[in-house]
């Protein structure tokens, strides 16, 4: 196995993702082929958009199924940023217009709702660099001091977790915000890794030399 596949569902926008993991020294392959997923090394799963879209387009082209037998059952390590987090989780209120949430992949025992900050000066979207809390050491913060936790988010709607033992870290925007989870072979970051500048390489490069 070689290189690192980035996931394509069609809407997406993995160009940022693929830079950083060439800065990082890595081959990526932008991808939903079952081939170049089963060969590669790592997978990576970014996300921009609606969740209600993103599923469907990720169920159409059977990237849920091809996820499920390289990540969670062959174990190979995976990280999901932003959206893909979310995607993650069991259920979504985004444009839940209908009362029904939609559903997710599942791998947490998570439901991602709206940002509801206490402080009506805090706008939604929360856009913007915010720390990161660690709750407990990961592999894929290594070596990055907690007075350097610093990311860049932008997201309207945020994981929460019933089991606490699947949280890395927290931020603060008005209300705890989920920020990293983690158990197993998977990683997931709601902030944006690829553009939190020198902190954010970091993490993605710990990421791609993590062998769990």
């Amino acid at each position: 196995m070689s290189g690192v596949a980035i996931v394509d569902y069609g809407i997406n926008n993995v160009r940022s993702v693929k830079n950083a993991v060439e800065y990082c020294g890595f081959d990526p392959v932008v991808t939903h082929d079952a081939d170049a997923i089963a060969d590669a090394s790592h997978v990576i799963l970014p996300g921009v958009g609606a969740f209600g879209d993103a599923m469907s387009n990720i169920r159409a082209r059977g990237i849920d199924e091809m996820l499920e037998r390289h990540v969670r059952e062959k174990g190979k390590p995976f990280l999901a940023v932003c959206l893909g987090m979310q995607l993650l989780a069991n259920t979504s209120e985004e444009h839940a217009d209908d009362g029904v949430a939609h559903r997710g992949l599942g791998w947490f025992d998570a439901d991602v709702q709206r940002l509801m900050p206490n402080d009506p000066a805090l706008k939604i979207p929360h856009m913007g660099w915010n720390m990161v809390a660690k709750e407990r050491n990961h592999p894929v913060l290594a070596n990055i001091r907690e007075s350097n936790l610093a990311f860049y988010f932008v997201h309207s709607f945020a994981m929460r977790c019933r089991d606490a033992g699947d949280v890395v870290g927290f931020a603060q925007y008005g209300q705890p915000v989920t920020a990293i989870i983690a158990r197993d072979n998977i990683a997931a970051t709601q902030f944006h890794p690829e553009k939190s500048q020198d902190t954010g390489i970091e993490l993605m490069s710990n990421f791609l030399r993590w062998n769990p």
